[in-house]
């Protein structure tokens, strides 16, 4: 990391910025909300992983987390969702490229250089956020949406000793089988399928397993559920290796916003218990 500064600031929400060196003209940004804590002591922490097409501000603008993580002393981290900067690849499809990451280590050309999202989150960001913020490296949880629900999902069962909880909205629980991750995994990881299952939660429940419980909200109108999402997949592979999950069918939901205003209460109370 070259660089860390704090370019505005507004009701304890800072927007920070981290340079990586190892990229070409690669920016990665994310949110960081900071409730009061006059002793300065160190504090659990959840970082959220918003889904296609997002950046590190929907989850802080549109959610109205700030109010409950203050209720629980609890700090937030919401990155952005792909590296960004001119000399970084895109592609105009909304679901690949900037913007959509999938929190994955890419290996083919021309993504491997900057999209390694996986590698991002797991060792530079939570290295960056101990580094400059009263964060408790003993205390800290995954959540998401969509593709970051896919992303809090598959990170967390592969790293238990450094995340403690994990929950999601609407996560991509099988990418290995729907449209939107057969796309993005083709192109960041070529086409042998054998090197897929290390990014899809199904296949890693089945591998490694998970000792501590689940928590999943899914709306039930939502118009990715049947295509895109396949819930009843993972909740399958968690039953066949006894790992405790809560999924949480809500009628009348979709996959919006509203959806995760509506619960994010929930999720922060769960996570606070567990960490």
């Amino acid at each position: 990391m070259e660089k860390v500064s704090s370019n505005r600031s507004f009701k304890g929400v800072h927007e920070v910025w981290a340079h990586d060196s190892n990229a070409t003209s690669c920016k990665m940004t994310f949110s960081i909300y900071l409730p009061d804590n006059p002793q300065g002591d160190k504090q659990k922490t959840l970082i959220w992983l918003s889904g296609l097409t997002c950046t590190e501000e929907n989850f802080r603008v549109k959610s109205g987390v700030q109010r409950f993580a203050s209720d629980h002393n609890m700090i937030i981290v919401s990155p952005d969702t792909s590296p960004r900067g001119e000399n970084v690849p895109d592609d105009p499809n909304y679901d690949f490229a900037q913007g959509a990451g999938f929190y994955l280590n890419a290996t083919e050309e021309p993504w491997a250089e900057n999209f390694n999202m996986y590698k991002y989150v797991v060792e530079e960001l939570v290295e960056l956020i101990q580094d400059h913020f009263p964060v408790d490296e003993n205390r800290i949880g995954l959540s998401g949406h969509s593709m970051g629900g896919h992303g809090a999902l598959t990170i967390a069962i592969k790293n238990p000793d450094i995340f403690k909880s994990v929950s999601a909205f609407s996560p991509i629980c099988n990418p290995v089988k729907i449209p939107w991750g057969q796309k993005a995994f083709t192109r960041y990881l070529g086409k042998e399928e054998s090197s897929w299952d290390d990014y899809d939660s199904c296949s890693l429940i089945r591998k490694q397993g998970w000792q501590k419980d689940i928590l999943i909200d899914q709306g039930e109108e939502d118009e990715f559920l049947a295509d895109q999402l396949k819930p009843e997949s993972f909740a399958k592979a968690c039953d066949e290796k006894n790992v405790s999950l809560t999924l949480r069918m809500q009628p009348g939901f979709d996959h919006s916003y509203f959806f995760i205003a509506t619960f994010i209460q929930d999720h922060i109370d769960w996570h606070s218990q567990r960490l």
